[in-house]
Protein backbone atom coordinates (compact mmCIF):
# COMPACT_ATOMS: atom_id res chain seq x y z
CA UNK A 1 0.00 0.00 0.00
CA UNK A 2 1.50 3.32 -1.04
CA UNK A 3 0.36 6.91 -0.88
CA UNK A 4 1.33 10.22 -2.34
CA UNK A 5 -0.66 13.42 -2.26
CA UNK A 6 -1.97 14.80 -5.54
CA UNK A 7 -3.52 17.86 -3.93
CA UNK A 8 -4.86 18.99 -0.56
CA UNK A 9 -8.43 17.78 -1.19
CA UNK A 10 -7.53 14.26 -2.34
CA UNK A 11 -4.91 11.64 -1.58
CA UNK A 12 -3.71 8.89 -3.86
CA UNK A 13 -3.55 5.41 -2.37
CA UNK A 14 -2.26 2.33 -4.13
CA UNK A 15 -3.43 -1.14 -3.11
CA UNK A 16 -1.34 -4.01 -4.41
CA UNK A 17 -2.30 -7.66 -4.33
CA UNK A 18 0.51 -10.03 -5.21
CA UNK A 19 -0.52 -12.90 -7.47
CA UNK A 20 1.78 -15.23 -5.54
CA UNK A 21 -0.05 -14.50 -2.26
CA UNK A 22 -3.47 -14.91 -3.86
CA UNK A 23 -2.50 -18.24 -5.46
CA UNK A 24 -1.07 -19.45 -2.16
CA UNK A 25 -4.39 -18.83 -0.38
CA UNK A 26 -6.42 -20.29 -3.25
CA UNK A 27 -4.24 -23.40 -3.19
CA UNK A 28 -4.49 -23.77 0.60
CA UNK A 29 -8.27 -23.44 0.68
CA UNK A 30 -8.75 -25.86 -2.19
CA UNK A 31 -6.45 -28.35 -0.51
CA UNK A 32 -8.53 -28.21 2.67
CA UNK A 33 -11.77 -28.67 0.69
CA UNK A 34 -10.31 -31.71 -1.06
CA UNK A 35 -8.81 -33.10 2.14
CA UNK A 36 -12.14 -33.22 3.98
CA UNK A 37 -13.88 -35.03 1.12
CA UNK A 38 -14.71 -38.73 1.51
CA UNK A 39 -11.90 -41.18 0.69
CA UNK A 40 -13.84 -42.78 -2.16
CA UNK A 41 -13.81 -39.53 -4.19
CA UNK A 42 -10.09 -39.60 -4.98
CA UNK A 43 -10.37 -38.27 -8.54
CA UNK A 44 -12.57 -35.34 -7.48
CA UNK A 45 -10.21 -34.58 -4.59
CA UNK A 46 -7.30 -34.47 -7.03
CA UNK A 47 -9.15 -32.06 -9.36
CA UNK A 48 -9.98 -29.69 -6.53
CA UNK A 49 -6.50 -29.70 -5.01
CA UNK A 50 -4.77 -29.07 -8.35
CA UNK A 51 -6.36 -25.65 -8.83
CA UNK A 52 -3.06 -23.80 -9.45
CA UNK A 53 -1.32 -26.52 -11.46
CA UNK A 54 -0.37 -26.35 -15.15
CA UNK A 55 -3.37 -25.55 -17.37
CA UNK A 56 -5.72 -25.06 -14.44
CA UNK A 57 -3.95 -21.86 -13.44
CA UNK A 58 -5.01 -20.30 -16.74
CA UNK A 59 -8.64 -20.43 -15.60
CA UNK A 60 -7.61 -19.06 -12.20
CA UNK A 61 -5.83 -16.18 -13.95
CA UNK A 62 -8.91 -15.27 -15.98
CA UNK A 63 -11.11 -15.30 -12.89
CA UNK A 64 -8.59 -13.24 -10.89
CA UNK A 65 -8.51 -10.70 -13.72
CA UNK A 66 -12.31 -10.58 -13.75
CA UNK A 67 -12.59 -10.30 -9.96
CA UNK A 68 -9.99 -7.51 -9.97
CA UNK A 69 -12.04 -5.64 -12.59
CA UNK A 70 -15.19 -6.16 -10.48
CA UNK A 71 -13.51 -4.64 -7.45
CA UNK A 72 -12.12 -1.70 -9.39
CA UNK A 73 -15.64 -1.06 -10.71
CA UNK A 74 -17.09 -1.49 -7.21
CA UNK A 75 -14.69 1.22 -6.01
CA UNK A 76 -15.59 3.42 -8.99
CA UNK A 77 -15.92 6.71 -7.07
CA UNK A 78 -12.26 6.32 -6.09
CA UNK A 79 -10.79 4.44 -9.07
CA UNK A 80 -12.34 6.06 -12.14
CA UNK A 81 -9.96 6.88 -14.95
CA UNK A 82 -10.58 8.70 -18.20
CA UNK A 83 -10.36 6.77 -21.43
CA UNK A 84 -7.48 8.07 -23.51
CA UNK A 85 -7.77 8.61 -27.23
CA UNK A 86 -6.69 5.50 -29.09
CA UNK A 87 -6.98 3.17 -26.08
CA UNK A 88 -6.76 -0.45 -27.10
CA UNK A 89 -7.53 -3.49 -24.98
CA UNK A 90 -7.27 -7.15 -25.92
CA UNK A 91 -8.05 -10.49 -24.29
CA UNK A 92 -4.56 -11.98 -24.40
CA UNK A 93 -3.94 -14.06 -21.28
CA UNK A 94 -1.16 -12.57 -19.19
CA UNK A 95 -0.11 -13.54 -15.70
CA UNK A 96 -0.20 -10.31 -13.75
CA UNK A 97 2.39 -10.28 -10.96
CA UNK A 98 0.47 -7.66 -8.99
CA UNK A 99 -3.14 -6.60 -9.12
CA UNK A 100 -2.97 -2.87 -8.54
CA UNK A 101 -5.74 -0.49 -7.58
CA UNK A 102 -5.07 3.22 -7.62
CA UNK A 103 -7.54 5.12 -5.51
CA UNK A 104 -8.03 8.86 -5.24
CA UNK A 105 -9.67 9.36 -1.86
CA UNK A 106 -10.73 12.45 0.11
CA UNK A 107 -7.99 13.86 2.31
CA UNK A 108 -9.87 12.77 5.45
CA UNK A 109 -10.29 9.16 4.28
CA UNK A 110 -9.39 6.84 7.12
CA UNK A 111 -6.35 4.57 7.04
CA UNK A 112 -8.41 2.01 8.96
CA UNK A 113 -10.89 1.90 6.06
CA UNK A 114 -8.02 1.41 3.61
CA UNK A 115 -6.65 -1.49 5.71
CA UNK A 116 -10.12 -3.02 5.93
CA UNK A 117 -10.48 -2.74 2.16
CA UNK A 118 -7.09 -4.41 1.69
CA UNK A 119 -8.15 -7.45 3.71
CA UNK A 120 -11.63 -7.66 2.21
CA UNK A 121 -10.43 -7.30 -1.38
CA UNK A 122 -7.83 -10.04 -0.91
CA UNK A 123 -10.50 -12.39 0.44
CA UNK A 124 -12.92 -11.41 -2.32
CA UNK A 125 -10.39 -12.27 -5.02
CA UNK A 126 -9.68 -15.65 -3.41
CA UNK A 127 -13.36 -16.51 -2.88
CA UNK A 128 -14.29 -15.55 -6.45
CA UNK A 129 -11.64 -17.93 -7.79
CA UNK A 130 -12.74 -20.73 -5.49
CA UNK A 131 -16.40 -20.21 -6.35
CA UNK A 132 -15.63 -20.51 -10.05
CA UNK A 133 -13.32 -23.52 -9.60
CA UNK A 134 -15.79 -25.35 -7.37
CA UNK A 135 -18.54 -24.77 -9.94
CA UNK A 136 -16.40 -26.89 -12.28
CA UNK A 137 -14.94 -29.49 -9.91
CA UNK A 138 -17.30 -29.70 -6.92
CA UNK A 139 -20.65 -28.01 -7.65
CA UNK A 140 -21.93 -28.82 -4.16
CA UNK A 141 -19.36 -26.38 -2.70
CA UNK A 142 -19.66 -23.64 -5.34
CA UNK A 143 -22.54 -21.90 -3.55
CA UNK A 144 -20.57 -21.78 -0.31
CA UNK A 145 -17.75 -19.81 -1.95
CA UNK A 146 -20.15 -17.66 -4.00
CA UNK A 147 -21.97 -16.74 -0.79
CA UNK A 148 -18.65 -15.84 0.87
CA UNK A 149 -17.74 -13.61 -2.09
CA UNK A 150 -21.16 -11.91 -1.98
CA UNK A 151 -20.84 -11.37 1.76
CA UNK A 152 -17.41 -9.79 1.32
CA UNK A 153 -18.75 -7.60 -1.49
CA UNK A 154 -21.46 -6.42 0.89
CA UNK A 155 -18.86 -5.70 3.59
CA UNK A 156 -16.83 -3.64 1.09
CA UNK A 157 -19.89 -1.60 0.16
CA UNK A 158 -20.76 -1.05 3.82
CA UNK A 159 -17.19 0.08 4.58
CA UNK A 160 -17.33 2.56 1.70
CA UNK A 161 -20.83 3.88 2.34
CA UNK A 162 -20.34 4.25 6.07
CA UNK A 163 -17.52 6.68 5.41
CA UNK A 164 -18.81 8.51 2.32
CA UNK A 165 -19.47 12.12 3.17
CA UNK A 166 -20.10 13.67 6.52
CA UNK A 167 -23.35 13.29 8.31
CA UNK A 168 -24.62 16.59 9.65
CA UNK A 169 -27.46 16.92 12.06
CA UNK A 170 -29.66 19.94 11.95
CA UNK A 171 -29.92 21.78 15.19
CA UNK A 172 -33.37 21.71 16.66
CA UNK A 173 -35.02 24.93 17.76
CA UNK A 174 -36.31 23.11 20.82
Amino acid sequence: MGCCSANKARKNVVLKFKREELLYDVSNYSFVVSDVMPEDEEHAKHQIADIVQDGNVDRVTRVLDLAHAEIVEMLYPYTKKDVTCGSEIDDVLTETKEYVMQLSVPSDFSLTTIKMLEFLIHEYLVCRVLSDWMSITNPAKADTWAFKAEDIEHQIRVALHSRMGRYRRRLSVF
